[in-house]
């Protein structure tokens, strides 16, 4: 239907983006004089929250089952949904133009207005003890008062002077504590944050020829008009003059929207200046 391929890999930009925020992220373990035992890197990943607390629950029995839990703490994440922005409604038929070829004087590509959504990620936090599972959610939420604003380049091949501001909202802390049961069952403590990401979606961006020549004709009505020759009524207008603008000098080279000065050629109603009346 729409016939042309475009593919910006807006989505996975956004998604790759999301999970940097949080891929440096450290749990301290002390001693009781507050010395530091060890440090470990939390280990971030894109996965459904669901399918990451059957693999925590896996048997560790080595004898009976192959499979090893997973070790904690561990973060995952993953979108839950993308939604239409209206409150960042843009009109439909606004544009706006670069070039890619500083040299060209006769053709620029035309950027159609971003379409904005708001999409929804989820970040799940999971840790054996509630010191390690604080340690890490508090170093995320101080930077988030509400919002996070990050600059990203939508086309970094294209155009990687083009840059678009994206914030980053939160939405909501939650949290979770299986520690139910016999007292042989495994305790995992997880913490979800959501969050909110503004971003907006380009569509194709095709090839316009750059106005290099503008003709107006000026006109006076004229209406009812009795033409004498003929007897009759004539409502047509009369050509006053014929107006031409052209860029000084026409070979001129640069950026397409810049301003090197214009001849402007004023033809009287006796010419035709090659224009026809």
């Amino acid at each position: 239907m729409f016939g042309t391929h475009f593919y910006h890999e807006k989505t996975r930009k956004c998604v790759a983006i999301f999970g940097r925020l949080f891929n440096n992220i450290y749990v301290l373990r002390k001693n009781a004089a507050g010395g530091v035992m060890s440090q470990v890197k939390v280990p971030l990943s894109y996965a459904p929250k669901a399918k990451y607390l059957d693999r925590i629950r896996e048997n560790p029995d080595l004898v009976e089952d192959t499979k090893v839990a997973i070790k904690l703490p561990r973060m995952s994440f993953e979108i839950t949904s993308i939604n239409y922005d209206t409150t960042r409604q843009l009109a439909k038929t606004a544009h706006f133009s670069t070039t890619t070829n500083p040299t060209t004087t006769t053709s620029r590509q035309k950027f159609n207005t971003a379409v904005p959504y708001v999409m929804g990620f989820q970040l799940n936090i999971y840790a054996k003890t509630q010191d390690d599972a604080l340690q890490m959610v508090e170093q995320i939420l101080p930077y988030f008062n509400p919002q996070y604003t990050l600059t990203i380049k939508p086309f970094i091949t294209e155009y990687p002077t083009f840059k678009e501001d994206i914030p980053i909202t939160i939405t909501g802390v939650s949290f979770a504590d299986d520690f139910e049961g016999d007292l042989a069952q495994r305790r995992t403590i997880i913490y979800t944050l959501d969050f909110e990401m503004r971003t907006n979606y380009y569509g194709p961006i095709p090839e316009t020829k750059v106005i290099r020549k503008s003709v107006a004709k000026v006109f006076s009505p004229r209406v009812g008009f009795v033409d004498s020759d003929r007897g009759l009524t004539v409502d047509s207008d009369v050509r006053l003059q014929t107006i031409e603008i052209n860029p000084n000098p026409t070979s001129i080279v640069g950026m397409p929207d810049s301003d090197f000065g214009f001849t402007t050629t004023i033809w009287g109603a006796d010419s035709d200046g090659g224009f026809g009346s």
